[in-house]
């Protein structure tokens, strides 16, 4: 219970009808979970408008409406305030209603386009082998020290989020390690969150059909930073043409990685094969288990973390040599007898399919070849389809393109899209199997012994979405089964 009036504190209010001294029990941004007692917060998303929901939240027993623009009819007995904007107001108000959680913790947020995933699992299991009690949110698992809660969203509507950090505080977590999505950003989903730290990993084409333009996108991600507090460090990568763009205007202390130039954290890739990576990091030699250049990038940002976070540099790479990554990310198994090797992998945006295959191409030997299961989302931006397909077709030796979460489109369909970007001789190297299955024991069938197959797009998903319906689909599943009819 809360009174309205202390969690509206730091909310810009334009109106109030009705009194804010009441007790409240609980806030919904979902009318139909109202209960007698709760708040009920309007807010204007994509799919809907949650005005049109005021009257079902009256309904349902609401002691007040939290809205932008004041019903005409309003209930006796109820409170409703007009404010500026409901996203930002939910924030604010989640925040104060539970404690101000994030207060109590040591949060890092993690923003980028590709690798935000890694680097946060890796600063959790990182931070959990030093000793502490920690917390994850992130895409794959959320984790509250070692128990695991689902994930839903890279980022919660900021009444879960902060709700599931009350949690995290309660069991005593010390830090937590947080992707933070653009989505999230601009949603205002993390309004009101006190921040010990953000980590920028890369920016690259992705979600312009919700973003709209390029320079949104960045613009987006770049508020982040700004809204940092002076407190808070900032690490971001200096190979990236918007590192520095990235952390222009922020008040936080400012933190480069780098593996071309000189940086705060600077690594040097001594070896790069299937058996690791060898870095020089800050002139200590280290290896680990991840592999790949990109791997190489988001070690560095975890140890830029860390070290900012105030760890002792070579207690960061000791743990960090031992850990592997996230599900679903570079993962890679052999079959016993042919020795094909099979990697799955979430790249789904052209940077991080070319960044997957670049990887696998130095790892080849020279003579294997490199075939690629491609897919592209359906209801999501159109425009990376052309690019997706022509990079599948020229960092590989055969594509595949096939079904990855087709939702409410035809998936042949999105398969002419990707097969637009391919030029005559691209178009030679690909065949498009909208079953993903069927795409995936293909790869395999025309797979000779010690090739590789790259299955990208869904990583550590358990579904696939077909028509509104999630079915159950792993793609690591589906490529161990094949592997084991191989084997007879």
């Amino acid at each position: 219970m809360a009174l309205l009036q202390d969690i509206l504190f730091r909310v810009s209010i334009r109106s109030v009808y009705g009194s804010t001294g009441i007790s409240v029990s609980g806030l919904q941004i979902d009318s139909r979970k109202i209960k007698a007692g709760d708040v009920f917060i309007a807010i204007r998303g994509a799919a809907a408008d949650g005005h049109q929901f005021i009257g079902i939240a009256e309904q349902n027993g609401a002691a007040a409406i939290v809205c932008e623009q004041m019903p005409v009819n309003r209930k006796e007995g109820l409170a409703y305030i007009q404010v500026e904007d409901s996203a930002a107001a939910a924030g604010h108000m989640a925040h104060l209603f539970f404690g101000e959680p994030s207060g109590k913790l040591k949060l890092v947020g993690v923003v980028g386009t590709n690798g935000k995933t890694t680097v946060a699992t890796l600063l959790y299991k990182l931070f959990s082998r030093l000793g502490y009690a920690c917390g994850l949110v992130s895409t794959v698992q959320n984790h509250i020290r070692e128990r695991i809660a689902p994930s839903t969203h890279t980022t919660p509507d900021p009444i879960s989020l902060n709700a599931l950090l009350r949690q995290m505080a309660d069991e005593g977590c010390t830090h937590v390690f947080m992707e933070t999505s653009s989505h999230a950003i601009h949603q205002k989903r993390i309004a009101g969150l006190q921040y010990a730290g953000g980590v920028f990993t890369n920016i690259t084409h992705d979600h312009l059909d919700y973003h709209k333009t390029f320079d949104e996108y960045i613009r987006v991600k770049k508020s982040f930073f700004d809204a940092l507090p002076s407190s808070a460090f900032a690490v971001s990568n200096a190979d990236d043409k918007r590192g520095r763009v990235m952390l222009q205007n922020t008040p936080a202390a400012k933190y480069y990685y780098s593996l071309k130039m000189v940086a705060d954290f600077k690594g040097k890739i001594l070896e790069n094969g299937l058996m690791g990576l060898a870095m020089n990091v800050n002139e200590r030699e280290a290896h680990f288990k991840l592999i790949g250049e990109f791997n190489a990038y988001n070690l560095l940002a975890a140890y830029g973390a860390a070290v900012c976070l105030g760890e002792e540099k070579d207690e960061i790479l000791l743990h960090l040599s031992a850990m592997t990554g996230a599900e679903g990310r570079f993962e890679y198994f052999i079959s016993p007898r042919e020795k094909i090797i099979g990697i799955v992998d979430y790249a789904h945006t052209p940077d991080a399919l070319i960044n997957v295959l670049a990887t696998i191409k130095k790892l080849k030997k020279g003579y294997e070849q490199v075939i690629a299961v491609v897919g592209c989302g359906g209801d999501r931006d159109p425009s990376k389809r052309p690019v997706m397909g022509a990079a599948a077709c020229e960092y590989s030796d055969k594509a595949i393109f096939t079904s990855d979460n087709p939702r409410s489109e035809d998936p042949g369909l999105i398969l002419k899209d990707m097969e637009r970007g391919l030029n005559a001789s691209a178009k030679k190297k690909f065949i498009a199997i909208a079953d993903r299955k069927e795409a995936i024991k293909t790869a395999l069938t025309l797979s000779k012994p010690e090739d590789i197959v790259l299955i990208a797009g869904k990583g550590h998903e358990k579904y696939q979405e077909i028509k509104g319906v999630k079915y159950p689909f792993d793609d690591k599943q589906v490529l161990l089964e094949m592997f084991e009819k191989l084997e007879k």
